[in-house]
């Protein structure tokens, strides 16, 4: 099932993928269609007018966003880091979020804004000390995350939090897919990157060093993983940083 947020005059709704056109099923809860509760509206629900909305983030406002860094060793290669032995793991905040489409603005303060594209995987089942032979029960379905990040901020301490969360430079979606359309635990599929047409990101994420179901048992640990949060899993090499002249 591909699901997509869309945005109508300041409401927010939900439209699912028919064979040529997107069910409307209005203001329903984004995970609960992933996990099927909706499904028997989708055949009679109107057909979504396109025209008359834009795109939303899939969710605006997730309970946790937890993200991942240095899960390719490729990029930690390119980073100033060593490989760590446990996730490095930071939150976003919902304010940093925006939709499909919408321009990430560099801010006044620093010209070091950076892209990563991501994988993400939503939550769709609460829990905590879940095992990871049981960690892909929680997860509804998955999308993609551009992770702006303004890289002398995120250096300005060891906590990458501010780097990491500048208004509007979190790109989410536009759409999210059911866990059951994809690969257990979206393993096997490429994740690219495109600035103004060129490839600079070309990875598959069977090179990520935690797995989905790896970051889910290791982060439920320490922390109850609910219904709508986010795990952001950490981009591939290609970033702009530290090449000349950066992406502004």
């Amino acid at each position: 099932m591909r699901v997509t947020s869309y945005d109508r005059n300041g409401t927010t709704g939900v439209a699912v993928k028919r064979e040529t056109d997107w069910a409307d099923l209005g203001s329903v809860d984004l995970v609960e269609v992933l996990n099927g509760v909706h499904a028997d509206k989708v055949v009679s629900a109107p057909a979504l007018d396109e025209g008359t909305v834009k795109n939303a983030p899939p969710l605006a406002r997730p309970g946790k966003i937890i993200c991942v860094g240095l899960n390719y060793s490729d990029h930690t290669d390119e980073s100033p880091y060593e490989q760590p032995d446990y996730p490095t793991l930071f939150p976003r905040f919902t304010t940093s979020l925006i939709a499909d489409g919408a321009a990430i603005i560099r801010p006044q303060v620093s010209k070091d804004l950076d892209y990563e594209g991501e994988l993400v995987a939503i939550i769709g089942k609460r829990g905590r000390h879940i095992p990871k032979d049981r960690a892909l029960d929680h997860v509804a379905g998955y999308s993609i995350f551009n992770d702006g990040s303004l890289r002398d901020y995120q250096f300005k301490s060891p906590q990458w939090t501010v780097g990491k969360n500048f208004d509007g430079t979190g790109a989410f979606g536009p759409h999210a897919v059911s866990a059951d359309e994809l690969p257990a635990g979206a393993k096997g599929l490429r994740l690219q990157t495109r600035l103004n047409g060129q490839t600079v990101q070309d990875a598959n994420t069977n090179d990520m060093i935690y797995s989905v179901e790896d970051l889910i048992s290791i982060i439920s640990e320490a922390i109850t993983l609910e219904p709508g949060d986010l795990i952001v899993t950490a981009r591939p090499r290609g970033s702009a940083w530290p090449a000349t002249p950066s992406f502004t």
